[in-house]
């Protein structure tokens, strides 16, 4: 019988540390425009919004890649409750990686503000009415859920960190590849 995979494969490593590259990013973008005016201040909220809806691509494309390969088991030494902490966070990040951007790809829409992705194309908007008090409320929502964010990515560092120093029991080994096996 094959030993079970215990590391995650190139392309879901590669996924996971690119959209949490593209998220300090995004967080990065956005004080940088509340720290700006004028046209400086703008090009930071566009290269946000282009950076946003690249963060919903690649979180579908890693959704898409999970269903064709599952996730890899965790330690059957962890204790149930653990276990199932894990994977109601994986979810949730799935959650407000994707819900995020469609919030602000709607918040934009409603208030008739352009995106041009990368400088690339015009990404198209939604057919959402309301104008600017629509976008207000859209643009409320978007920031609570920054915050529930920065909470959930406040618990899977804790928690990697737990596994690492505490647990000891390999984990964080699974999607850090410089980081050697413990015995």
């Amino acid at each position: 019988m094959a030993e079970p995979r215990n590391r995650y494969s190139t392309v879901s490593l590669t996924l996971h540390w690119l959209i949490a590259a593209l998220v300090v990013t995004q967080v990065l973008l956005i004080a940088a425009y509340e720290w700006t005016e004028g046209p400086l201040s703008r090009e930071f909220v566009q290269s946000h919004k282009s950076v946003g809806l690249g963060i919903l691509i690649l979180t579908l494309g890693r959704i898409g890649w999970r269903i064709a390969n599952p996730a890899i088991p965790l330690p059957a030494e962890m204790p149930r409750w653990q276990q199932r902490l894990a994977r109601a966070t994986q979810v949730l990040f799935y959650v407000f990686l994707i819900a995020m951007p469609l919030v602000g790809w709607a918040a934009s829409s409603a208030g008739g503000r352009e995106i041009h992705w990368f400088g690339l194309f015009e990404w198209p908007l939604l057919p959402i009415g309301g104008g600017r008090e629509m976008a207000d409320q859209l643009m409320d929502l978007h920031e609570a859920a920054a915050k529930g964010l920065y909470l959930l990515i406040a618990l899977h560092v804790i928690g990697a960190l737990k596994h690492q120093f505490v647990d000891r029991d390999n984990v964080l080994h699974r999607m850090i590849p410089w980081i050697p096996r413990r015995p």
